[in-house]
């Protein structure tokens, strides 16, 4: 029989974590003996109901642990909501620092530098700060400069369980690419629609004028 009382624990944690719940948070808090497999079997079960109950969410392994998600079907829908609040939480010149830590990782202040032109020592810190990255060692070169890679935090940020599932360069390109486009066409739409208004507002005149 199935641990009831176990499973909604996990499930309580899982929900109410901001961040992916660890096996090792799971023991300690419930203080139960649980082993990957043990867990990983309740976190099955759970979605196993989510599915036959048309839940819109299911628990992912990520970032070594393990949070609540949305299915796939609605990863468009949730980009619109959340797409402004990680540029809030990152300003462009943090994600452009970050960008080049995760695909070129582990990487050097130097060669950061190289790639994006100008000096990437604020945005380390805030990064290193903020527990997107952290200090990999040194490299084995004149000065020994310190390397830097990515954490967990930044597979959670971003909801991915590797770095194996980094959208390619040319993925990311045809997305700012339809980024653009969007925008383009949001600001012509604007653009006509406030043209348009102008018309009307001259017509109204005219006929006023007139009458």
């Amino acid at each position: 029989m199935r641990d009831v009382s176990l499973q909604q624990q996990v499930e309580a944690l899982v929900f109410a974590s901001e961040e992916a719940v660890t096996l090792q948070t799971i023991r300690l808090v419930t203080g139960r003996e649980l082993d990957s497999r043990q867990l990983q079997g309740i976190v099955d079960a759970l979605n196993a109901e989510y599915v036959a109950t048309g839940r819109s969410f299911q628990i992912h392994r990520l970032a070594g642990g393990y949070r609540f998600l949305a299915r796939a079907e609605f990863s468009d829908l949730l980009k619109k909501l959340l797409a402004p609040k990680v540029r809030k939480r990152l300003s462009p010149t943090l994600l452009e620092v970050l960008a080049v830590i995760a695909y070129q990782q582990p990487v050097t202040r130097g060669e950061i530098q190289q790639v994006r032109g100008v000096s990437p020592d604020y945005a380390l810190d805030r990064l290193l700060l903020r527990g997107f990255i952290e200090v990999r060692g040194r490299r084995d070169s004149p000065g020994k400069p310190l390397q830097y890679g990515t954490t967990s935090e930044f597979l959670d940020l971003f909801h991915l369980s590797s770095l194996k599932e980094l959208p390619k360069l040319r993925e990311i390109k045809e997305i700012l690419q339809e980024q653009e486009e969007q925008e383009y066409l949001a600001r012509s739409e604007g653009s006509v629609a406030a043209l348009s208004d102008n018309n009307q507002d001259e017509t109204i005149e005219t006929n006023e004028t007139g009458q």
